[in-house]
């Protein structure tokens, strides 16, 4: 009777190397190069957020209705959510091209796409204000197209290099930078808001609706998006100066000498060649299945459908509450009325609140992350940030109209009177904390951890591709559902009912608690490495037949 055995120990030297590295100066250059990529890609995708009432006063103004300009709903919605569909398309992009021509390689076209693109956007020109909006909507969606190759690249990169004890940690790190750009793009804001407003005064609306809104202002949003391409241009120099990894190299490329030449290099040891093993690394690079295929299926369809389902949830909650928490602030109070501020006021008192909750909420979540992930686990966060996520939100939701929002209606300034602005920030503040310390963090983590060499990329592209579904269909969609349910409580712009804030809210919190429920069937990571993980080791692809009666 024959059966088939592996030798455990039959693993690729340079791999082992690896995994079992203490922590030294390449993790940590490795994390700061890969972070800035994603500082860049939260400072450019979010700071759109602070602006677009900014854009509605300089070209949307209309004498006629005796209130501020505003961004047409339609155009509000395109604007917020044009870089997330150029995003979604980068994923699945070069998550697929990271696969085919190296990490590496993708890694700089990714980052001189963001430069370019991020300059481009404060260049947006045209003669009225539907050409200006329409070169920035271009010029965005390709921004977007760049920050979407950073997601899988950065994710895939990090765990390749990382070790098996503090993986976790380290790319949860480079995801954590998203959280700094969030509150770095407020800063920015409020700095060149502040600067131009000691510049030139302007009065409040209510005193002079046209003086209330300098030329100059044109100038403060397009700055804030020139600022951007800085973090991605500083670090494409070392970007290009990183080897590729060494799982790309030894089990995709199938080049075993090149693997051990670039990881000698960066461990500083010395690794032994492993072709006295036997094992012909091209051909097992070539004969591997494809994602298309039964044999993937079986092995990772459950991987993947949890990873592209859970991301799905939290964006869709996450950002639909992040890129408009402005309109939040304002239904609650917690904002003044536009009427009672300048332009440049109101751009930086925008900033200062989404400053407060970021660095509130939304920092620490990602850094405490950071810090328990690899002794917690993935599973138990993911768990747990979906739960709290659902019970804040349903928190906000379900006294919304009676204690938050408060019962009167102020006829003067069209806001609710009476509310309690103050709890309602905590509260929500929270959910962006058990967000991040939570599943925002970890749907990133998994699909790097879970999927084979040859397919991390391309997986961990398309989760994040389908998390970005999640994310325009919140950019899109909640500003719309989230508007009042009387046709009299409409803003100006909007002309259907909605089904108002309250349940907005509880249609955000169900959905978070669906992913605690999905979360369940996820794999635990934390402690194997990425070959016992995936199932593509060495003994797990070269067997040996032993006969035995």
């Amino acid at each position: 009777m024959a059966t088939t055995t592996t030798n455990k120990n039959d693993q690729l030297n340079v791999l082992d190397a690896l995994d079992t590295a203490k922590t030294q100066w390449y993790h940590v250059t490795a994390v700061i190069i890969s972070g800035m990529g994603f500082f860049t890609d939260a400072y450019d995708l979010f700071c759109i957020s602070l602006l677009t009432k900014l854009l509605g006063r300089i070209y949307y103004y209309d004498p006629s209705t005796g209130t501020p300009g505003e961004l047409p709903v339609s155009i509000n919605a395109a604007v917020s959510g044009i870089a997330l569909c150029g995003t979604f398309t980068g994923q699945l992009f070069f998550g697929w091209l990271g696969d085919r021509l190296g990490r590496k390689r993708v890694y700089g076209i990714t980052s001189m796409i963001m430069v370019v693109f991020s300059i481009a956007s404060g260049f947006s020109f045209g003669s009225s204000a539907r050409a200006v909006i329409g070169t920035l909507c271009f010029f965005r969606f390709w921004l977007g197209f760049g920050i979407g190759g950073d997601y899988p690249l950065s994710a895939t990169i990090m765990s390749e290099y990382a070790n098996t004890k503090t993986r976790g940690a380290f790319v949860a790190a480079v995801f954590a930078m998203q959280g700094v750009g969030i509150l770095v793009a407020a800063v920015v804001t409020m700095a060149v808001s502040g600067v131009f407003m000691v510049g030139f005064k302007a009065p409040s609306f209510e005193e002079s609706p046209g003086l209330s809104t300098p030329h100059e202002a044109d100038y403060v949003w397009r700055i804030v998006f020139m600022l951007g391409s800085v973090p991605a241009g500083l670090t494409y120099y070392w970007r290009m100066k990183m080897p590729e990894t060494a799982r790309y190299t030894a089990l995709v490329a199938g080049d075993l000498d090149r693997a051990n030449a670039d990881m000698s290099k960066v461990l500083q040891v010395d690794l032994t060649d492993d072709h006295h093993r036997g094992v012909d690394h091209q051909v097992q690079a070539q004969s591997s299945f494809p994602l298309f295929s039964s044999r993937f299926a079986r092995r990772h369809g459950l991987h993947l459908f949890v990873t592209t389902t859970t991301w799905f949830l939290q964006a869709f909650a996450f950002y639909s509450q992040q890129l408009f928490q402005k309109d939040i602030y304002t239904q609650v109070g917690f904002i003044k009325p536009a009427k009672t501020m300048s332009a440049l006021q109101e751009a930086l008192v925008t900033a200062r609140a989404q400053a407060l909750v970021a660095l509130c909420g939304t920092v620490p979540g990602y850094w405490v992350t950071v810090a328990l992930i690899d002794r917690l686990g993935r599973k138990p966060i993911q768990l747990l940030g979906f739960l709290m996520m659902g019970t804040f939100m349903y928190a906000l939701a379900v006294p919304y109209e009676s204690y938050w929002r408060g019962k009167h209606l102020d006829a003067a300034t069209g806001k609710y009177q009476g509310g309690h602005n103050v709890g309602f920030v905590v509260l929500f503040a929270l959910t962006f904390f058990f967000a991040n310390f939570g599943p925002n963090s970890t749907t990133f983590i998994v699909p790097a951890e879970v999927f084979p060499a040859r397919l991390r990329s391309t997986c961990h592209g398309i989760s994040a591709g389908v998390g970005k579904l999640g994310s325009i269909l919140g950019a899109f969609g909640f500003v719309y559902v989230s508007q009042p349910t009387r046709k009299s409580e409409l803003p100006r712009g909007y002309h259907h009912p909605g089904i108002g804030m309250r349940n907005a809210l509880l249609l955000l919190a169900s959905a978070s608690m669906l992913g605690f429920f999905i979360s369940l069937l996820m794999p635990e990571t934390k402690g194997k490495s990425l070959e016992e993980l995936s199932g593509e080791s060495v003994m797990n692809e070269s067997k040996v037949d032993v006969q035995s009666v």
